[in-house]
């Protein structure tokens, strides 16, 4: 059941309560060490390069900070040393020996070669560090400016850090959190700029017990502070959800980290307070030395503070990782769980109910001086929100009913008569969707005919039996190939289709699928990449000489592989720089194919558990979708209201970073162009030279590498804005949607940022702001925002309920398109909501907190179970042409995530679906938005060099 009311997790001042000042000790750096730090900074590097580095990072400084002296809060991650603003923020001033010993350490990680040691003296005492001096600041929490153009809220930088977390201090200290009964704390965790808000988690943590297990996890309340384009209020973000701790032995990611919370019941360090937050350390491994603090490697700074033995040790941490959570000697460790841990006892996520009681809990401390934003409105422009379906939906079977275990012989007989009934019907029904799926399989067919041609021939390389079977069945039935089979195996099968003659050829992929390295691992760098082209060559030569052998000349090859991340060799996950799977992409495009991956059969025994017959049917859609074929919806938009032959154009920046085991990073642009009456979609690069099918633009992509003209951001900008312009220019005289993402491209399209967009109005580079129009009176600009760090608000939708006179507030889902409490005609800003999963099927008011029951007394408490819920997806309707509606737009834009071929909404619409996808060919992975990014903080892009691997002013 949906709703028609939707309450976001926001929460904006309320101007009655009036200014909000706080009073902090702040520490600046003085302008006088400016020059010191920045001629230690550049020591050693190249000549070339001094003018791109003037600022200096403090990230690193920033990280031992918040896992010794986690009160502290630092709101820059390079160090203001030019305009006295301040870089530490504290309620009550910290030692001035703290403060020097941390300066000091810092200063020699700078530096840490041994022929620099009197550099590093030089620099400190030309510092003097013993002159620094907290002040005694009134810090004005709701300070800001409004941007030009977008008239959008602008809040000071520093205050994207602290006012998440001087509210964060405010919940913690506010009475537990309490139902039925039970009652949760909260305490503060340390963080550092271009994290994603002020966290707190509850503590002591809760226990599941299950088959002998105990599952150790809590509740996480997170809080941000974020803007809305040509919004003049800012908004605070309250974001809920289940923080869950390791408590076997502790997987390790090659080359990466696990964040370990610290609680010491007395400071680390001498002369310093005890803590009240947890503070946050990173675990990590090596293979020279196994596991290790990463502050405290080498030459780390933990050592030169002197307070490494004071932590746990870290090889009988990661043996034994539940021990730490009882507080040990004085100290609390707990090891946050990630996903490539593997399986949990505890799910992720929580439903609605239990959502909006938290979040209600913890916005009582944001009173009296925040309230909260008002309720979305649904739009009521179209009464359906869906677009027209263009293939059959299958009709829904009944349940069967089960009787009660107290149940009479009369109520047993009476079931089992309905359950015939059921039984009856839903053979029926059985038969009847095998006519719809029929109907369904021939309409795939034809789209993929009109863009492949008479015939296709595809590969598969498989690992089990039970795949390659699945492969077969579930080609039969996604494309309505049963009653037109003509060859069956065992190596090759066809089909011949009036309109289609479809051939598989199948193989085992054998020792092409083994791991790299022939037993040893092999090491980042020049012996990985020469594994990795030893196993892209074979895989080629493999390919082209099946393709020799068939007579064909295949588009798609499915590769069933093991995911290395579950692999296990005795008790240890094998590396990445054993898995062969960049490999094997590289060898597929070299030999002309594009290449699906699909997991092994799953290993489980419980009914109704095993996903494979499902992942072997995507494994089809995903496939087809790979070689261009768009399976869309018409829009349900009145005629006149969007043009009929409308261009939807998405851009997209397709980003690797350098990772533990590849030493390489790519950044190219791409283009999506989804063209009316059309059903091939195509693509473009700068490398293309013009528009290409999307296969051919996906197998460009594969072992790209950026070159040193693309090492820097003003060279990334530039390249950007001239792709953009000369695409957008070539579509002058066409009606054109161009859609972009805001998360992926802003980093790079600066002018698409919160505080600089303004309507109707583009920016390329350096270029002045010019008028859309300018560029082609058929052209709209649409910027999507999903919930990535945050940038959308949960939300639920409200529902009460009366029970035993008593109104109970309850929460449930929604979906469709929905508008600001408080917009007005003419507004750009709207919120797209997708149907709920069809994997949740779990009641709504299901808890995992606290126990909870329903309506007739049952217990809903189940920490086992995963919830998921559907973002708001922010649409920013950022160029229109002269009388334009927005609205008709809008609910456009919302149709293009409903789709046929899927079976829940598209994160995102269609074209820029598609765009996104193509970040599976920039093995390994594409990185993530910057953090910092996500809104114009005092940190914007200044962790680029972390997580790109850009070697300029703007990371270490």
């Amino acid at each position: 059941m949906t709703h028609d009311r939707i309450q976001p997790a926001a929460y904006v001042p309320d101007p009655e309560a009036g200014p909000l000042f706080v009073p902090y000790h702040g520490l600046a750096f003085p302008s006088a060490w400016r020059e010191p730090l920045l001629r230690l900074y550049r020591h050693g590097k190249p000549d070339k390069s001094e003018g791109r580095h003037q600022q200096v990072p403090v990230s690193r400084l920033n990280r031992l900070i918040a896992a010794v002296a986690p009160d502290l809060i630092s709101v820059a991650s390079k160090a203001p040393l030019d305009d006295g603003r301040p870089w530490l923020y504290t309620t009550a001033p910290y030692p001035a020996s703290v403060m020097k010993t941390f300066l000091h350490a810092w200063l020699r990680d700078m530096q840490p070669a041994p022929e620099a040691h009197s550099l590093v003296k030089e620099t400190a005492q030309a510092l003097d560090i013993d002159s620094l001096k907290w002040e005694l600041f009134s810090v004005n929490l709701l300070e800001q400016e409004l941007s030009e153009g977008g008239r959008t809220a602008l809040p000071a930088p520093h205050l994207f850090r602290l006012l998440p977390e001087t509210l964060a201090a405010r919940i913690a200290q506010h009475p537990p959190y309490e139902h039925c009964g039970k009652k949760l704390e909260f305490r503060q965790v340390a963080g550092v700029p271009g994290d994603n808000g002020a966290t707190l988690v509850s503590w002591p943590p809760l226990k599941y017990p299950d088959r002998g297990k105990t599952w150790r996890y809590s509740a996480y309340l997170r809080v941000s502070l974020r803007t809305v384009p040509f919004d003049p209020v800012p908004r605070v973000h309250l974001s809920t959800g289940i923080s869950r701790w390791v408590r076997e032995k502790v997987w390790l990611p090659f080359r990466s980290s696990a964040s370990v919370y610290l609680l010491a019941d007395e400071s680390m360090l001498a002369d310093a307070p005890a803590p009240t937050r947890f503070a946050v350390a990173s675990l990590t491994w090596r293979p020279e030395t196994g596991p290790q603090w990463k502050q405290g490697g080498p030459e780390g700074m933990l050592r030169r503070i002197s307070v490494e033995e004071d932590f746990p040790r870290p090889e009988r941490l990661v043996k034994e990782p539940e021990h730490w959570l009882n507080q040990p000697d004085g100290i609390t460790a707990a090891v946050l769980h990630h996903t490539r841990m593997g399986a949990h006892g505890v799910g992720a996520g929580l439903m609605p109910t239990e959502r909006r009681r938290l979040t209600e809990w913890a916005a009582e401390a944001l009173q009296p001086d925040f309230m909260p934003v008002g309720e979305l409105r649904r739009s009521t422009y179209l009464r359906k929100h869906d677009p027209l379906p263009r293939l059959e939906e299958k009709l829904s079977e009944r349940k069967s009913k089960k009787a009660d275990k107290d149940a009479t012989e009369e109520e047993r007989g009476e079931i089992e008569r309905q359950n015939a009934e059921i039984a009856a019907y839903n053979a029926k029904v059985g038969e009847q969707n095998a006519v719809i799926e029929q109907r369904n399989g021939d309409r795939r067919r034809e789209l993929l005919a009109g863009v492949m041609g008479s015939e296709l021939s595809v590969l598969a390389l498989h690992q089990t039996d039970t795949m390659r079977g699945l492969l077969l069945v579930k080609a039969e039935a996604y494309l309505g190939l049963a009653p037109f089979r003509t060859q069956s195996g065992p190596g090759t099968w066809a089909w011949e289709a009036p309109e289609l003659t479809l051939r598989m050829h199948i193989f085992p992929l054998g020792r092409l699928g083994a791991p790299l390295g022939n037993g040893t691992v092999p090491r980042r760098g020049a012996e990985w990449d020469a594994v990795v082209a030893g196993r892209r060559r074979e895989v080629a030569a493999f390919l082209t000489a099946r393709v020799k052998e068939t007579g064909r000349a295949p588009q798609l090859v499915f590769v069933e592989l093991e995911d290395w991340r579950k692999k296990q060799v005795g008790k240890k996950t094998p590396p990445p720089t054993t898995d062969p799977k960049s490999a094997i992409r590289l060898g597929c495009a070299d030999a002309g194919l594009v290449s699906q991956f699909l997991g092994l059969p799953d290993d489980v025994a419980a009914p109704g558990k095993d996903t494979s017959a499902h992942r072997a049917k995507a494994a089809w859609a995903d496939g087809i979708r790979q070689l261009g074929v768009r399976v869309t919806r018409p829009h349900s938009v009145p005629s006149g209201m969007i043009p009929e032959q409308l261009n939807q154009l998405a851009f997209w920046l397709v980003k690797r970073r350098v990772s533990g085991h590849n030493p390489h990073a790519q950044f190219t642009p791409i283009a999506v162009l989804l063209r009316p009456g059309q059903q091939q979609v195509m693509g473009r690069s700068p490398q293309t030279g013009g528009w290409v099918p999307y296969p051919e633009l996906l197998k460009g992509l594969v072992g790209q590498v950026r070159g040193d003209d693309l090492k820097y951001r003003d060279q990334q900008e530039r390249l950007t804005a001239i792709f953009v312009r000369q695409i957008l220019g070539s579509f002058r005289g066409e009606p054109t949607l161009v859609l972009t993402h805001a998360q992926n491209i802003r980093e790079r399209w600066p002018s698409l940022q919160n505080g600089k967009v303004r309507p109707d109005t583009v920016q390329f580079g350096g270029d002045s702001p010019k008028r859309l129009a300018s560029l082609g009176k058929k052209l709209r600009l649409v910027r999507v925002a999903d919930a990535a760090r945050d940038e959308t608000a949960q939300w639920w939708s409200p529902v009460n309920r009366k029970r035993n006179g008593i109104t109970e507030e309850l929460a449930g889902f929604a979906q469709g398109l929905w508008l600001p409490h408080n917009a007005e005609p003419g507004g750009r800003i709207f919120y797209s909501v997708g149907e709920k999963p069809g994997t949740n099927t779990l009641h709504r008011e299901l808890s995992k907190l606290t126990e909870h029951r329903d309506a007739n007394g049952k217990s809903l408490l189940r920490p086992s179970a995963s919830a998921s819920q559907p973002d708001l997806l922010e649409v920013a309707l950022v160029g229109l042409q002269e009388n334009d509606r927005p609205e008709p737009w809008a609910m456009f834009v919302h149709q293009q995530r409903i789709t046929d071929d899927y079976t829940d909404p598209l994160a995102l619409p269609l074209v820029l679906h598609l765009a996104r996808l193509t970040r599976d060919y920039a093995e390994p992975y594409e990185a993530p938005e910057a953090p910092g990014e996500a809104q114009q903080s005092a940190d914007e892009g200044e962790q680029l060099a972390f997580d790109f691997g850009i070697e300029d002013s703007d990371g270490e």
